[in-house]
């Protein structure tokens, strides 16, 4: 690509999306195929390990998904033990979907090895461009909260 390409709002976005998106796909196949969880599954746990339970009108808002959604992806970690539900105490026509000790350490174990990955890719930096990257983080947030 041509540097006064990203020069460009456009041309930065061009050359970012395919550098994010293989990034993405490495760090997912980091996971074992032995864990049988698809992407979708596995943020799930994800986002009630980092948030702590919710009920399920929640999780799938959350993850940008309808409630019948949802439902089918609780379901299938259920039934692998890696969430527990329970009727809302305040509204028993409602549940809440807890990550159980199973769940946090699949959760755990993943964000380590890929963790784990990553970090040896950045040790192979120089020094210079692990700091742009440190200096990238929070506008990658901002990117991605927008």
């Amino acid at each position: 690509m041509n540097t006064r390409d990203l020069r460009t709002n456009a041309g930065l976005a061009s050359a970012l999306r395919p550098s994010v998106q293989r990034l993405s796909r490495r760090l997912r196949q980091m996971r074992p195929a032995e864990l049988d969880l698809n992407s979708n599954q596995i943020s799930a746990m994800g986002v009630l390990y980092n948030n702590g339970d919710l009920l399920m009108g929640e999780l799938a808002a959350h993850e940008k998904v309808k409630p019948p959604s949802m439902t089918r992806i609780v379901n299938g970690l259920e039934a692998r033990g890696y969430v527990a539900r329970q009727a809302d105490p305040r509204d028993k026509r409602q549940c809440v979907v807890s990550i159980t000790a199973a769940g946090r350490e699949v959760i755990l174990a993943d964000r380590r090895r890929r963790e784990t990955w990553l970090a040896q890719r950045i040790a192979e930096l120089s020094p210079e461009e692990r700091e742009i990257l440190r200096q990238a983080v929070p506008i990658l947030e901002k990117v991605n909260h927008a």
